[in-house]
């Protein structure tokens, strides 16, 4: 896996079918009367259900340690996750072992491979072979962003595609643009793979559906356009160039905002009732976190919205374990 750390990865068991067990765990939030005269024949109107994407990537982390546990009674083995991390930035250190600490959580053998920021490209490729020669590891992630000199494109086509748990290589891409494989067995890019069970969660039936997403990045905005495609949506893919952008969004059921500007989304583009998926994870001057989307302004609007942080987020990482064991399962049979 190739993994920003902000977006940070295909599928234990049926990924769509996941969200069952998930669908249940969202909060309600309604709006308090604010003095005045009571309504005179409803109840105030309820904001947009808040998707709570820590709750749903819990149920799912426990639905693989369930798996695995069963696996290691059967076999003795257990899906193995390796890590490779080029540097000392401080914000990948904490990245890596978040992804550490939740593997070993659900029972997956995890090991972290920490190489000097002068690591040569020559270097880097050979422990990726290494990597991919071990029958051990089933799961290979470079942390992102690589230092300078190096080169990104040529790290993700050296990983092994069967152990490439952010779905990044050429041919799972390609596969996944294809359409014609089972999405239980495809290694899919994490936050895009998170997002469809977000989107499951609250709306188990998406066929016929029209679905915006805004953002055209081959880490999240391509991916979860080819997995709405999939789930028979309409879809469309729109970018900060789009012409009349607001109205584009405007007559879709879905919102995917994968763009990386804070607040860029506006509540009055969102169609009433309309289920909106906030990629975008932005640090304010405060150092606040904020997304996409206008998160006052569309939370009155939406049916159903991800809050960040809190939404999509902590569903990266969980779909980084359900990779690792769906490419456990795959290579083992």
């Amino acid at each position: 896996m190739i993994d920003t750390g902000h977006h940070g990865c295909g599928q234990a068991g049926d990924a769509y079918a996941t969200t069952s067990v998930a669908s249940g765990l969202v909060a309600r939030a309604t709006i308090a009367h604010e003095g005045g005269f009571p309504p005179m024949e409803t109840d105030p109107m309820p904001q947009a259900t808040l998707i709570d994407g820590k709750a749903i990537a819990a149920a799912l982390r426990a639905q693989i340690a369930t798996e695995i546990a069963g696996i290691k009674a059967a076999s003795g083995l257990v899906p193995g996750l390796h890590v490779v991390l080029v540097g000392d930035d401080p914000a990948s250190r904490v990245y890596v072992a978040s992804k550490e600490k939740l593997a070993v959580e659900v029972g997956m053998n995890s090991v972290a491979h920490r190489l000097p920021a002068e690591t040569t490209q020559a270097e880097l490729l050979a422990k990726l072979a290494e990597l991919n020669a071990d029958n051990a590891v089933d799961g290979i992630l470079v942390q992102l962003p690589l230092p300078k000199h190096l080169d990104t494109a040529a790290v993700i086509d050296a990983i092994d595609p069967a152990k490439d748990v952010d779905g990044l290589h050429p041919l799972n891409a390609g596969r996944l643009a294809g359409g014609k494989v089972d999405p239980e067995h495809l290694l899919v890019p994490c936050t895009p793979l998170g997002s469809m069970l977000l989107l499951k969660s609250v709306l188990p039936a998406l066929a016929g559906l029209e679905a915006v997403v805004i953002g055209r990045s081959e880490l999240v905005g391509r991916p979860v356009a080819q997995l709405l495609l999939q789930a028979d949506c309409t879809v469309t893919i729109a970018h900060s160039r789009t012409k009349d952008l607001a109205a584009v969004v405007r007559r879709a059921d879905i919102v995917v905002a994968a763009l990386g500007r804070p607040g860029y989304v506006r509540g009055d583009w969102i169609k009433p009732g309309a289920t909106v998926i906030d990629v975008g994870i932005n640090r304010l001057p405060d150092g606040k976190l904020t997304g996409d989307v206008a998160f006052a302004e569309a939370v009155e609007v939406a049916g159903a919205i991800t809050p960040v942080p809190g939404g999509v987020g902590p569903m990266t990482i969980a779909c980084l374990l359900r990779n690792t064991l769906t490419a456990f399962k795959a290579r083992r049979g």
